[in-house]
């Protein structure tokens, strides 16, 4: 699904966004500031690649300075409001988003979508994950499975966003197929990944739903297990954590997460930033983070985002509608 449209596309969109930039006579120009705006509480993925790619852009010298504002609310609805509402003094303003801001728009969470604001690239994806707290009687996703099986009311799934959205949709799309009735899937709700982590380990639910950075830095902490992730393969970051397809369950997920502009960005401004993004995946500073989290390289800026958006709308629509969250 979408991870094989980005693996197809990813370095024939590269090339294409470096020669856009060149063209524009704004390739590698740094940039001051930038203030990110982050949707979500702290410990998310949201938070997490926002800090994370905050860090290597000044370490690196590619941005001089870099600030953060957490604003949850509104599935990410009030971050995005702010922002269309401050949009003449934003200017130096990046929010970082992901897969939900399609799935919430569709759902129709927050009235907004995509268009109303300036997309300026996809930076990164990251799987899917599923973890246990250490002590769980759940060594492997198979024995997770088994018991959804024989009653899914049985094993609760902790995510970081609302009902609906995407670590419920990605619980989903594994339970549906495993051979289980998705629909009937108990899915806990918690804003963001922090919170969630907090109810696998108050036993308030069983298994957490989410992504595979967050997961990666919780188990470094030795907090959790990885069960399984929904990648196409094995990642070198965490070798021994097999995926839902090697398992037997034809299932696969990355979800991007990039950054959006005010609207009404000037184009060059816009440009700049997505050239700037472009110039850091050259960066050691990068790779150290990258390498840090887990995450898998998507650079698709600008032109090619909002294509990239507008088949996304369509795959994940199409894949709600036959779960039962859209109609």
């Amino acid at each position: 699904m979408l991870s094989k449209f980005i693996s197809r596309n990813k370095s024939t969109l590269l090339a294409a966004a470096l020669v856009s930039s060149l063209s524009a006579g704004v390739a590698h120009a740094a940039v001051d500031e930038i203030h990110f705006l982050i949707p979500g509480g702290a410990g998310g993925g949201w938070d997490g690649t926002a800090r994370g790619v905050g860090e290597a852009l000044t370490k690196s010298g590619l941005v001089g300075s870099a600030s953060y504002e957490n604003l949850s609310g509104g599935g990410g609805g009030k971050a995005i409001a702010s922002l269309i509402e401050k949009a003449d003094q934003s200017h130096d303003t990046l929010m970082v988003n992901s897969t939900p801001i399609v799935i919430r728009s569709l759902t129709k969470v927050f009235p907004q979508s995509f268009r109303d604001l300036t997309p300026i690239a996809a930076v990164i994806g990251d799987f899917g994950a599923f973890v246990v707290p250490t002590d769980s009687k759940y060594q492997t996703f198979q024995e997770v499975v088994s018991d959804f099986n024989d009653n899914p009311r049985s094993v609760a799934i902790a995510g970081g966003s609302a009902r609906g959205s995407m670590d419920h949709l990605v619980a989903a799309m594994a339970f549906k197929a495993a051979g289980g009735d998705a629909r009937k899937l108990k899915y806990v709700a918690y804003d963001a990944g922090g919170k969630a982590m907090a109810g696998i380990l108050s036993g308030d639910a069983h298994v957490l739903s989410t992504g595979f950075s967050e997961a990666i830095a919780l188990a470094n902490a030795g907090e959790v297990r990885i069960l399984a992730i929904t990648g196409e393969s094995r990642s070198a970051t965490a070798p021994d954590v097999p995926t839902l397809k090697e398992l037997g369950y034809d299932a696969t997920f990355v979800n991007w997460r990039g950054f959006f502009g005010a609207p009404g960005l000037p184009e060059a401004e816009a440009d700049e930033y997505a050239a700037t993004i472009g110039e850091m995946y050259k960066k050691d500073e990068w790779a150290t983070v990258r390498d840090r989290n887990g995450w898998t390289e998507i650079f698709i800026p600008r032109a090619d985002f909002v294509t990239f958006l507008e088949q996304q709308e369509v795959e994940v629509g199409n894949l709600m509608r036959e779960l039962g969250f859209l109609k």
